[in-house]
């Protein structure tokens, strides 16, 4: 392998550009030639390349977003898509590519993959939604972010004696709403995993106010959804005055976090070098368990199921008390 084109993909995650320049440095330290690939599948199909050297991911470690640019391509999931992608590949004298991005960036690598195209994956989201990983690229910073924004909403609902619902990211994964909640000291958590009952909620707002406390923090995973309806049936039945956050974007941006930093270096080299050793042609994603980072073929990773930690809910709701 003398060349690899590397793109991202969908949602922008912090920590994005640290895996491009651990994938960039690590493929020209072992001689290869690296080509970016501007806007995701959507730059690839209309050739939007360019030749990336060491130079070209100085000083990105610490910026959020992507240098490359990122989009979700309509065009990449018709057969006609693949089929320009893959001429685009060849002119340029391609031989792998590696894809920074989700769940569904992980299915478009998966169909250049089945045309005989060697891929590999980094998994690079906020939402952790990903089941073969323990953790996504940008899901800590989130969660940061998350727990910021809670301390704030906290000393304004303080001061006023309200509620606040906030809705964070993560569509059905419920993690950041959970880790969040954890570390930013949540009172109450509805998650799409585990539904919290609205009555458990409003006895424990209640119980709350007649002990003397003067707010609530209620975290709702955004796939749960209709964080007003939640927060106007709670007032309801609680008469405290209840507001609604919604974080929104907030949450992709910003500088990534330090431990979002030295998994996506890790991932980025690892993977480079599995690519390098691939003699069985597989499509490889690379993740973290257990602390440790490994690569796995897309076969096995999607076969794997999330699973919820149902052990942290349940901490959570005995330190929330």
């Amino acid at each position: 392998m003398k060349k690899i084109g590397i793109l991202c993909s969908g949602g922008d995650a912090p920590g994005m550009n640290s895996a491009l320049r651990a994938v960039v440095r690590s493929a020209i330290f072992e001689g290869i030639e690296v080509f970016g690939i501007k806007n995701g599948y959507e730059g690839l199909i209309d050739g939007s390349l360019v030749p990336m050297v060491e130079s070209s991911v100085a000083d990105i470690i610490q910026k959020g977003g992507t240098i490359l640019g990122t989009s979700r391509s309509e065009r990449f999931t018709k057969k006609e898509g693949v089929s320009q992608a893959l001429n685009v590949l060849k002119v340029y004298g391609i031989e792998g590519l590696i894809v920074l991005g989700g769940d569904g960036s992980m299915r478009g690598a998966y169909s250049l993959y089945k045309e005989g195209f060697p891929v590999g994956l980094i998994p690079c989201s906020i939402d952790n939604d990903m089941d073969y990983t323990d953790y996504t690229v940008g899901f800590w910073t989130a969660v940061d972010t998350v727990t910021d924004a809670i301390s704030k909403i906290r000393d304004t609902t303080d001061a006023h004696n309200r509620a606040n619902v906030v809705e964070v990211m993560g569509r059905n994964c419920g993690d950041i709403a959970l880790y969040a909640g954890i570390s930013g000291g949540a009172e109450s958590i509805l998650v799409p995993e585990n539904k919290a009952d609205i009555d458990d909620i409003a006895r424990k707002m209640l119980m709350g106010k007649n002990r003397g406390k003067r707010h609530h923090i209620i975290l709702v995973a955004e796939g749960l959804g209709h964080a007003h309806e939640i927060a106007e049936e709670l007032q309801k039945i609680t008469e405290i005055e209840t507001r609604v956050t919604i974080l929104g974007y907030i949450q992709r941006g910003g500088s990534p976090s330090s431990v979002d930093r030295v998994l996506a270096s890790a991932m980025g080299n690892v993977l480079v070098k599995k690519m390098i050793e691939n003699d069985e042609n597989k499509a490889l994603a690379v993740g973290i368990r257990n602390g440790k980072i490994f690569t796995e073929d897309f076969e096995r990773a999607f076969n794997r199921k999330k699973v919820f930690s149902k052990n942290l809910y349940d901490i959570m709701k005995i330190v929330s008390i």
